[in-house]
């Protein structure tokens, strides 16, 4: 369980059932629990960290948890490709230090975790969603999934679960909805046992984020690979379906027998399962100027490759650049990707390689 030194509370959360119930949480577990008068926050202006110190404004931030009321705008979804048809934000930020963290540069501020206490209100405008996604709903391979809504975008919400009680009650409500429509969330985590008797109806995938044990000591204060295994495993034979999302895939020395020994660790542990229903995704490690200085200010010293060995300059929709692999490996990568895991997981559905 993510233990986090404080929980700050703003007005607004409080008025909502869902933020009382964080709180109470927290309490219960001895955590403190600061309220505030109004809705802004801030570690500085709470007399938490000195303004002119970065490294203890990210320390202190990465063990604070925030209740905060989700404004309109966050409550418009986006589509998500080529993940799901919409993303929806349980909340913002996670508590675990992976020095290749996708949240570096896209979130502003200290990276404090936001969950939302307006809950209710996310979920009860998700069906003026259903059937209007580009994404999945309308792909051939992929139409069986129905609407996807992407629930770990911007967060890991099992990471936080033991506190927020979000994810649980996203899956219920799911479980609820007699629609043709899917929750989708990955993690880096394994405590499912509060996932597990939920009525989900199935209509909920988990996908554990996974990598070599060798790439896996990028990503601090996560469960070891074996035990999301394990959890996935747990959860399949719950009824849920389940994935994998193979991320960030490093092309590293070493990077094929170290992805072997995972593809073949992951076959062991699904193995026993009957009536698999098992998805994955590959997705490729990229980054942007902008996060590369982010996160050499959080992990300095960090021995993750990001330089511009085998990259190349990729413009997004956005306008925007990235730093992707060069055009040879990544046809390396993705024929030794689909060919061990064709070989090794036949029942599975190869849903994106990015």
């Amino acid at each position: 369980m993510w233990r986090p030194r404080r929980v700050i509370v703003t007005h607004a959360a409080r008025g909502f059932d869902h933020g009382r119930a964080i709180m109470a949480r927290a309490a219960a577990a001895g955590i403190e629990v600061l309220e505030l008068a109004g809705d802004r926050l801030g570690l500085d202006r709470l007399g938490l960290v000195p303004a002119d110190d970065p490294a203890r404004a990210y320390r202190e931030a990465k063990a604070t948890l925030a209740v905060v009321v989700a404004p309109p705008s966050k409550r418009r979804l986006q589509p998500i490709a080529p993940s799901a048809d919409w993303r929806v934000d349980l909340a913002e930020g996670c508590p675990a230090h992976c020095s290749y963290c996708y949240l570096a540069g896209s979130l502003k501020g200290p990276p404090i975790t936001r969950a939302y206490a307006n809950l209710d209100e996310i979920l009860d405008g998700l069906p003026a969603y259903l059937g209007q996604g580009t994404i999945t709903s309308r792909d051939a391979a992929r139409v069986t999934e129905g609407t996807t809504f992407e629930a770990s975008c911007y967060t890991d919400p099992l990471g936080i679960e033991p506190l927020t009680g979000s994810l649980s009650a996203a899956i219920a409500w799911f479980g609820r909805w007699n629609a043709d429509a899917q929750l989708r969330f990955t993690t880096k985590f394994a405590d499912v046992e509060p996932l597990l008797a939920l009525d989900h109806g199935g209509r909920t995938r988990m996908r554990a984020s996974i990598n070599p044990r060798a790439f896996a000591r990028f990503e601090g204060g996560t469960a070891p690979v074996a035990d999301r295994l394990a959890a996935i495993a747990r959860m399949a034979r719950a009824g849920y379906p389940i994935g994998l999302t193979i991320a960030p895939i490093i092309a590293a020395p070493g990077w094929e027998t170290a992805y072997g020994a995972l593809i073949d660790d992951t076959a062991a542990a699904l193995a026993a399962l009957p009536a698999l229903d098992l998805t994955i995704e590959l997705i490729t490690h990229r980054f942007t100027t902008g996060s590369r200085a982010v996160l050499d200010s959080w992990y300095p010293g960090s021995a993750l490759d990001m330089t511009g060995a085998n990259r190349v300059t990729k413009r997004t929709k956005f306008g925007t650049e990235k730093q992707v692999y060069d055009a040879d490996t990544m046809r390396t990568l993705r024929r030794f990707f689909e060919d061990r895991l064709t070989a090794a997981l036949p029942a599975a559905r190869i849903l994106y390689w990015t």
